[in-house]
């Protein structure tokens, strides 16, 4: 039986587009390595037109940020009946509120950081929190727009006032967690291992430090307790299924041990377009429990479906 004709959309026009044209012809050189017909699409306002021309027999959705992660395209990719992968319409458009994704992770017991979002603009110049604290657009992936005030700091960042700023009016304001960076995903029913992400002459894990090789170490398997190490996969799962996530989904975590071996534990978010770039994590993670790539995205395309 020939194999499924496959379009990997990619790119877009979010501030993501260079993460998707990667993780896009990544994916689109491993598909056709284990013998799918590809077609690479470089989405525009006239994705539709071109999906319906296609017709493929699965969009391979490597988009990110808004209009590829927020429920849009999923809907466009519904409305023409194609099957597609990752998350459906409303788990996307919920994880990528970070304000709603939090509140459903904590009505189902996962423990996050405390919160309020606020317009940009009604900040001023006293803290709305006291530092250290986060503040991050409510509706951005991979760091974008991230600034952490320290602990001591005078004034709330003066980005947020300016013109310079891109990145919405809704902000997150959040309570900052020291620790570990941790991330954990989940295929299907199944939570993979769990990887710590040491930054490389970052402070966190930000853009560069997420795509710029050498940027930071990954260290997987994770060498945290057993317990604690179960506990992320566990919440990584719940984390998955509350908010109705499908396919693969990656959790990621602060966990401060300075000063009891079990800390403080606490879940940030759910990507549910994990980057697939050569320093991606979903990929390392997926080799660690045995998938390489092709096999990876095989089980991806297979898993496709509409009304997810």
């Amino acid at each position: 039986m020939d194999k499924k004709h496959v379009a990997v959309l990619m790119g877009g026009f979010s501030a993501e587009r260079p993460v998707s044209l990667s993780s896009g012809n990544a994916c689109a050189d491993a598909l056709e390595a284990v013998g799918y017909r590809v077609t690479r699409v470089d989405v525009d306002h006239h994705v539709s037109e071109v999906l319906a021309e296609l017709k493929p027999d699965v969009a391979f959705n490597a988009l990110h940020g808004p209009y590829g992660e927020d429920g849009r395209i999923q809907g466009i990719l519904e409305y023409l009946e194609i099957p597609y992968t990752h998350s459906g319409v409303t788990a996307s458009a919920i994880a990528m509120d970070k304000q709603q994704a939090k509140r459903i992770a904590a009505a189902v017991g996962i423990k996050v950081a405390e919160e309020r979002v606020m317009n940009r603009g009604d900040i001023g110049q006293e803290h709305p929190m006291k530092p250290p604290y986060v503040v991050k657009p409510v509706n951005e992936g991979s760091s974008l727009g991230v600034v952490i005030v320290q602990e001591g700091q005078a004034h709330p960042p003066q980005i947020l006032g300016s013109g310079d700023w891109t990145h919405g009016e809704r902000v997150m304001v959040e309570r900052f967690v020291y620790g570990r960076e941790l991330t954990c995903a989940v295929m299907g029913d199944q939570a993979l291992g769990v990887i710590e992400i040491m930054p490389i002459g970052h402070s966190f894990y930000d853009f560069d430090s997420k795509y710029i090789k050498g940027g930071s170490n990954h260290v997987c398997p994770a060498k945290i307790l057993p317990n604690i190490y179960q506990k992320i996969q566990k919440v990584s799962l719940m984390a998955h299924q509350a908010l109705g996530c499908r396919g693969i989904s990656r959790s990621d975590f602060r966990y401060d041990d300075r000063f009891s071996e079990d800390g403080e534990l606490v879940w940030l978010e759910v990507n549910t377009q994990p980057g697939m770039t050569p320093t991606s994590l979903v990929p390392e993670l997926a080799e660690h429990a045995g998938y390489g790539f092709g096999e990876l995205l095989t089980w991806m395309v297979e898993d496709a479906s509409c009304t997810r």
